[in-house]
């Protein structure tokens, strides 16, 4: 098992992941019912997508001896209706000024565009990915 999930009323649950026994919650986003306390289960799913991109980016860059140390993600995540979903998440990735070659930018916007949260959406979900050198 790799996590249990317990709800708690009022639209909100606690999750927590088995092995290290961490825990977070969800609420219900405001324009669907709920409080908005938290990170909602959609929130998640486009925070998922950009941790997955900067995971394995740090992965790639472990391995090719290139620091990435301070990269960072903005996520917009949007909604439509008819059926409710995600429509679209936009990625902005900052990455730190340590003067990357061609290459190596190149090689780090691969991987993180094809991480494995991104390959395993829908793709009638729009992934707009954008880096900032």
């Amino acid at each position: 098992m790799t996590s249990e999930v317990i709800y708690q009323g009022e639209l909100r649950t606690v999750a927590t992941h088995l092995a290290s026994n961490s825990s977070f919650i969800t609420d219900a986003p405001t324009d669907n019912h709920g409080k908005g306390a938290a990170f909602s289960p959609t929130d998640l799913v486009a925070t998922a997508l950009a941790t997955c991109m900067i995971t394995v980016m740090g992965i790639k860059a472990d391995q090719k001896g290139i620091n990435i140390d301070g990269a960072r993600a903005m996520i917009k995540k949007i909604m439509a209706d008819s059926p409710r979903r995600i429509a679209e998440v936009q990625v902005t990735i900052y990455m730190p000024q340590y003067g990357y070659s061609a290459e190596e930018k190149s090689l780090l916007e691969h991987t993180a565009r094809t991480c494995p949260v991104a390959r395993s959406l829908s793709e009638g979900l729009t992934q707009t990915i954008q880096f900032v050198w």
